[in-house]
């Protein structure tokens, strides 16, 4: 039975689509430990009410980046994880941070990268004139939102859109592939080969919803 444990930073909607399709799918781990960067994060409540234990590491206690990074790293060790999954985490993790966590340590950001690292990535594509959008399931690295892609998904950018609008249509599928990519971790189901993370089964790594829906 692996363990997991989950970063968030607000509701952490990520975080409970995890959470309930590792209850309802049965897999082979359980969510140990929720921890948020900020003591009023909705999620919180969520993961207490089902039982998940959670912890809180203001990062606004910590006078440097590193003395906080080394805090979260002892929060989350605690719990002896198998894996780390950032779900909606808003912080910018420092390099031995990473490294400590290099192989375990999940990430999802609503674009498909390697484009639009970092932040407003829904207002840009738009601003690009962008077709498609989507988000990425990636193993974390040093480099802001950079790392091997483990799934995707893609969604129409339609007449119209806003980014709010654009940015619902993207949630609605991140609660699709973040799950099915944490699945994939704790089943043993992944392997990184040059740099490139393959499904031992040959599940697909990319997620359509190619007519507006999840």
């Amino acid at each position: 039975m692996q363990a997991i444990v989950i970063l968030i930073s607000g509701r952490g909607s990520n975080m409970e689509a995890i959470v309930e399709r590792c209850a309802a799918e049965g897999w082979p781990a359980r969510v140990a430990a929720v921890i948020a960067n900020r003591a009023d994060a909705p999620g919180l409540t969520f993961a207490a009410a089902r039982g998940i234990a959670t912890a809180v590491v203001e990062h606004r206690a910590f006078a440097t980046r590193e003395a906080f990074d080394d805090a979260l790293a002892a929060a989350i060790d605690a719990h002896a994880p198998d894996l780390v999954v950032l779900a909606g985490f808003m912080r910018i993790l420092g390099e031995r941070f990473v490294q400590r966590h290099a192989g375990r340590l999940l990430n999802i950001h609503p674009s498909l990268l390697p484009l639009f690292p970092g932040l407003h990535t829904h207002q840009r594509a738009l601003d690009a004139g962008c077709k498609l959008a989507g988000a990425t399931v990636h193993f974390v690295t040093p480099a802001l939102d950079h790392g091997p892609i483990v799934i995707q998904s893609v969604v129409p950018v339609l007449p119209g859109d806003d980014a709010d609008a654009l940015a619902a249509r993207v949630l609605a599928t991140e609660h699709q592939i973040y799950p099915r990519a944490v699945r994939w971790f704790v089943e043993g189901a992944l392997r990184i080969e040059h740099g490139v993370v393959r499904q031992r089964d040959g599940a697909a790594q990319l997620h359509a919803a190619l007519g507006g829906a999840a």
